[in-house]
């Protein structure tokens, strides 16, 4: 099973007088990278939010929305009156340096900032519990949004990796022939610069060894099934975080594949190299998308 890094959740609740709306979503991210928009009543619990996100989201960028709502309740006021005093005697001290009547002063300090607010709002436990299990909900709905989406990832990375392998096995019968037309080729050069009576045909035979040898690809073969081996492993573990991974082997299957083109010396090889490439461009684009 494979999580795609795109989600969404949503989940509501209403609880007594209050209304709680959750909602999550992510794109694509080499970490987790959480942006939160939060109602004024959780800024106390943003720490322990953000813990929950980390422990079940692992990665990407997730944009979090909570939004508390109280129904029908107003709000009890308060008055400071500390700096309602303070504004009281500047404002007695101007009126008496300038002469100016003091009736209705206190209309004038009630409408100065700060001076009456409304009461801090604190969440209740109960409340607070409500919200919790909410976002636990969202989280659920968004990890099953990500298996889905993931499915269709499994399928497609998947049909890549076994087209690379069975462009690996086409190759493999066109070896022997590379190698026959090669050798060819050279002798019907040579023959063009050379008399055939002035050519050392041991001397001959050690070169056209050495140079089969250096355009050898056995070794890259067997390593480039084995990547691909190990990268289906890898896809069908029960490792929920294997995005990067995933990644590093695609890196190593692409090393094989080009080092497979560069020695190939054939037009047929090289066809199928080139459909090679491409399905491993399929996979490296769609293996961003995972987890």
């Amino acid at each position: 099973m494979i999580y795609s890094m795109t989600g969404f959740g949503r989940a509501e609740e209403h609880k007594d007088t209050f209304q709680i709306v959750v909602e999550l979503k992510s794109l694509n991210g080499k970490q987790l990278d959480l942006n939160t928009r939060l109602s004024s009543l959780l800024r106390p619990y943003e720490g322990t939010i953000r813990n929950i996100i980390q422990e079940n989201l692992q990665r990407g960028t997730i944009d979090l929305s909570i939004t508390v709502k109280e129904n029908g309740l107003s709000k009890p006021m308060q008055v400071n009156l500390d700096l309602a005093k303070s504004y009281y005697q500047s404002i007695q001290r101007l009126a008496q340096e300038l002469k100016l009547s003091q009736e209705n002063i206190l209309t004038t300090l009630l409408n100065l900032p700060e001076v009456v607010a409304a009461s801090a709002e604190q969440l209740e436990e109960t409340h607070w519990l409500a919200i919790k299990n909410t976002l636990v909900t969202a989280i659920a709905q968004f990890q099953q949004h990500r298996i889905l989406e993931g499915e269709s990832l499994f399928k497609d990375l998947s049909n890549c990796i076994a087209q690379i392998e069975k462009g690996l096995n086409e190759i493999l019968p066109l070896e022997p022939l590379r190698i026959e037309k090669l050798r060819q080729r050279i002798n019907t050069n040579l023959a063009e610069l050379i008399p055939s009576a002035n050519i050392d045909n041991n001397r001959f035979e050690q070169e056209m060894i050495y140079y089969i040898e250096k355009i050898d690809f056995s070794e890259e073969k067997i390593r480039l099934q084995q990547h691909c081996t190990y990268f289906k492993e890898v896809l069908q573990s029960v490792d929920m975080v294997k995005g990067k991974k995933l990644g590093f082997i695609l890196q190593e299957v692409g090393r094989e594949i080009n080092t497979l083109g560069s020695k190939a010396n054939d037009a047929d090889i090289q066809k199928i190299i080139v459909q090679m490439k491409d399905y491993l461009e399929k996979a490296k684009e769609q293996v961003l998308n995972v987890l």
